[in-house]
């Protein structure tokens, strides 16, 4: 009898000890990723920042809508400022760590924790991963947002409840923090529910979830703009930046051409004055968009230039529409603010002077260093996962690609392109832009590696 009740235990008290260094490993795990993700902005002494950050952050304290600044995102920021907004940057890596860990366990490669460091360190030395983690901008959700919509979609009954109302949770805030991610959310869902009218040999998806949490964020953005701001509105500067695009592709330069002069087109008295350059005309202080009195005055002629302009030349905003989507998808290198952010040295020294020592310390105000040349090797990197990645989606079957990695490589095409078509063609191209989404690409590889070594059987 003593030797059955010995024999009886030892499975409970092995399971019990199973389960502790579970923990122990996972936690261990967690935190190396985290802190894997934050290396750069640790190393630099604060939290990367970048010129909008100080629009991001002011926003909710002066209840203004500012252009292209989100003040939920901005209220997320500022529950960081007692302690130099750390816990922003923290809570930012430590979402990417789980959605990578859940993403890893949809396609059958759970429990395993030194493997999700293993991924997570590759992507921190060979994407642009860690510069948006640990960046107090809300870059790194457009990545965050492409998986959560993968996992709803495509999780099925390996999620349990919690998890779905946190990835919705993800999705909503997503969409609220960017109109840009916005917009590549709901083209994304519709991405998503034509695969399953074609019938591809995918996973079922949930569309049902996943499109409520859609609806959410596109309520979200308009609520928490008037909770926050006293404005239902969604956050404003969308034509402005539709009109950059249209100056740095020669449209508006052609169409005053044509019609100039006209007393009716303020923009008339300054088309000489008119550097084909969207920065420039969106925030150099002496482009003539502010000598007609900034965003908010221009903008109603800003709206009758691009109307007519489409009515005028359909076919050229057609060409240079399809020739900025096409270079956006392409252009990812990663890139940080180093000599252009005097508009977060001005929010920060009037709005938290208590933290304006410590800033001005950091490394990327007191010895500004370049990036670029990490995208020696992130560049090639990035086209490499690209096209292993296109490859093996067109050559599933030789590839042995399971349904649920063919989902994730379709989902992370989706929201590429999606988010091509958007900031090249409703803004202009810009590295940062697509750097901020391509990270996901080599971790995706990084799935169907793991899985063709570690896996034997597909996941459903």
């Amino acid at each position: 009898m003593a030797d059955i009740q010995v024999l009886g235990r030892e499975p409970l008290a092995s399971k019990r000890f199973d389960a502790r260094s579970g923990t122990v490993a996972w936690t261990m795990a967690a935190a190396a990723m985290i802190g894997l993700m934050l290396a750069p902005a640790i190393w630099n002494g604060f939290p990367i920042i970048f010129p909008d950050t100080g629009g991001y952050f002011t926003a909710p304290m002066m209840r203004e809508l500012a252009n292209g600044r989100s003040a939920l995102y901005g209220l997320f920021l500022d529950a960081g400022i007692p302690f130099a907004f750390w816990p922003s940057v923290a809570a930012q890596a430590a979402l990417m760590a789980w959605l990578f860990a859940v993403t890893l366990r949809i396609n059958g490669l759970g429990g395993r924790p030194w493997l999700n460091v293993g991924i997570v360190a590759l992507l921190c030395l060979t994407t642009s991963l860690p510069w948006f983690a640990g960046q107090l901008m809300p870059d790194i959700l457009f990545a965050a947002l492409a998986l959560s919509l993968y996992l709803l979609a495509y999780g099925g009954e390996r999620l349990v409840r919690w998890e779905c109302w946190v990835l919705s949770g993800v999705v909503a805030f997503a969409m609220a923090s960017h109109m840009a991610a916005l917009g590549m959310a709901i083209a994304v869902l519709a991405a998503l529910a034509l695969t399953q009218v074609a019938r591809l040999a995918l996973p079922r998806a949930r569309m049902g979830f996943a499109a409520l949490a859609v609806a959410a964020g596109v309520v979200l953005c308009p609520v928490s703009n008037l909770a926050l701001t006293g404005q239902f509105a969604f956050t404003p500067g969308g034509a402005s930046f539709l009109f950059g695009r249209l100056i740095e592709d020669g449209i508006v330069s052609h169409y005053l051409r044509d019609r100039c002069p006209d007393p009716t087109i303020q923009l008339c008295e300054y088309k000489n004055e008119i550097q084909e350059d969207a920065d420039s005309w969106l925030w150099w202080r002496g482009s003539p968009l502010y000598k007609l009195g900034g965003w908010e005055a221009y903008e109603p002629e800003a709206k009758r230039i691009i109307a007519a302009t489409l009515s005028d030349y359909p076919a050229k905003h057609l060409t240079t529409a399809i020739n900025a989507a096409i270079a956006q998808f392409f252009a990812f290198e990663t890139e940080v603010g180093i000599d252009d952010n005097q508009p977060t040295y001005v929010a920060i020294e009037e709005f938290l002077p208590q933290l304006y020592p410590a800033f001005l310390a950091a490394r990327q105000q007191a010895e500004p260093f370049d990036v670029s040349p990490i995208n020696k090797f992130h560049v090639p990197f990035g086209q490499l996962a690209l096209a292993i990645l296109a490859c093996a989606l067109i050559l599933h079957r030789p590839f042995g690609l399971s349904p649920q990695a063919r989902a994730l490589g379709l989902t992370l095409f989706a929201a590429l392109a999606a988010n091509a078509i958007i900031c090249g063609v409703f803004s202009h191209p810009v590295d940062r832009y697509q750097s901020r989404l391509v990270l996901l690409v080599p971790f995706a590889v990084a799935v169907i590696v793991a899985r063709r070594f570690m896996v034997r059987t597909p996941a459903s």
